[in-house]
């Protein structure tokens, strides 16, 4: 089949041949035909080499990489990557029963598919497109998910109405495109937790923090613990699950901490030592003088670009700050970042001011990426969104 072709300028293919999978506009020479949104190109080298096959899209990333390699994009195409993923998920434990039952089965350019994710919710496939060329081919990725996964797959929601490029104009609505889920409950880690994929934040749950929620566990034993944006409330159930003395959950999302308290209802009927609070967090931490062992900070993405990358590493300075300043001596904090735009350096070095600010002594105990099923491609280290770090503060 012919495509419409790209042509790079010259020296602007060094990182399609170190297999980085997006290729900017800055590097784009001329165009052959005129592509829409969302239809494969092929992309050349200023010597009319062939480069790679990719999704054509108006922006910044003009084109997301699918193929290095020449060969006919069709079904079979998707149905061999989309398998390779899946199996690389067995590999490492899931879709084998026990105690989990929710994991992240294609990550984007983690898996070699940019612009599509899928989080595997106990049966039910939630499908996010974040480009108009994985969109076109919803259909295509049920009929693959149904073949694959045989009796392990209930159902597949599409979940893109809020990830599609705004440029591209599409109109759509969340629906779902195969079956009927049994149930939004799931198990992590044998806590159970109901997942809300219509309404809900990216696709209902932030499954990116299971071994950052168990590694809690670990330190929330017998200790007083406040689980800042707490939105489902993940962090909140696993203190409680090894015994926490005390947790206190915080979002300014009533519909968060609707979810918090159903959360832990599922999990600890009767539970009196969990308290919600719907307000603001940084109003919150203006006065909880020594009265935690134990804090999450864990907010939504203050930088989506690099545009926003100063005012979001003064808002980590700024929550950092207040949680060192007012944690009981000795007590430990989970701090993380989740905005791709922030690196892990610019990162730490917020929560260094931070911690100089409030001139108290600190140690780093751990420091935490996403997990086994959210795979980073090395050539990709954008990739790596999930940034935490664990203190120690005297």
């Amino acid at each position: 089949m012919e495509y419409c072709k790209i042509i790079l300028k010259s020296g602007k293919d060094q990182s399609v041949k170190r297999l980085h999978p997006w290729i900017f506009s800055g590097a784009i020479k001329k165009m052959l035909g005129t592509p829409a949104e969302g239809e494969i190109v092929e992309v050349l080298d200023n010597k009319n080499s062939f480069l790679c096959y990719g999704h054509y899209q108006i922006g910044t990333i003009t084109v997301r990489i699918i193929s290095f390699e020449k060969r006919v994009i069709d079904k079979s195409f998707w149905h061999d990557k989309i398998l390779k993923a899946i199996n690389y998920r067995k590999k490492i434990g899931f879709l084998s029963g026990g105690n989990t039952n929710v994991f992240r089965m294609i990550n984007a350019e983690g898996d070699n598919l940019s612009g599509l994710i899928i989080d595997y919710y106990n049966g039910t496939a939630v499908v996010q497109a974040h480009s108009i060329g994985m969109f076109t081919i919803l259909n295509t990725i049920s009929e693959i998910l149904k073949d694959i996964l045989q009796e392990n797959l209930l159902a597949v929601y599409n979940k893109s109405k809020s990830s599609l490029p705004y440029k591209a104009d599409i109109k759509q609505d969340d629906a779902l495109i195969f079956g009927s889920p049994n149930t939004n409950e799931v198990l992590e880690n044998g806590n159970k937790y109901f997942i809300d994929w219509a309404e809900g934040q990216k696709t209902g749950f932030f499954i990116d923090q299971r071994e950052n929620r168990k590694l809690l566990e670990f330190y929330a034993k017998e200790k007083s613990v406040l689980n800042m944006f707490c939105y489902t409330g993940g962090f909140s159930v696993a203190a409680l699950q090894n015994g926490a003395e005390l947790v206190h959950s915080v979002d300014s999302s009533k519909k968060a901490i609707e979810l918090t308290d159903k959360n832990i209802e599922l999990n600890f009927p009767d539970a009196k030592n969990h308290k919600s609070y719907c307000e603001d967090a940084f109003k919150f931490l203006e006065n909880i003088q020594d009265k935690y062992d134990v804090i999450v900070l864990d907010p939504p993405a203050f930088a989506k670009h690099q545009k926003a990358l100063h005012n979001a590493l003064q808002g980590y300075k700024r929550l950092n700050q207040k949680a060192i300043e007012q944690i009981k001596p000795g007590g430990i904090i989970f701090t993380f970042s989740c905005s791709q735009a922030v690196s892990k350096e610019n990162f730490r070095k917020s929560v260094f001011v931070a911690a100089a600010n409030a001139g108290r002594s600190v140690k780093i105990l751990h420091q935490l990426s996403q997990p086994v099923d959210h795979p980073i491609n090395i050539f990709h280290p954008e990739g790596e969104y999930l940034k935490g770090i664990v203190l120690y503060v005297e």
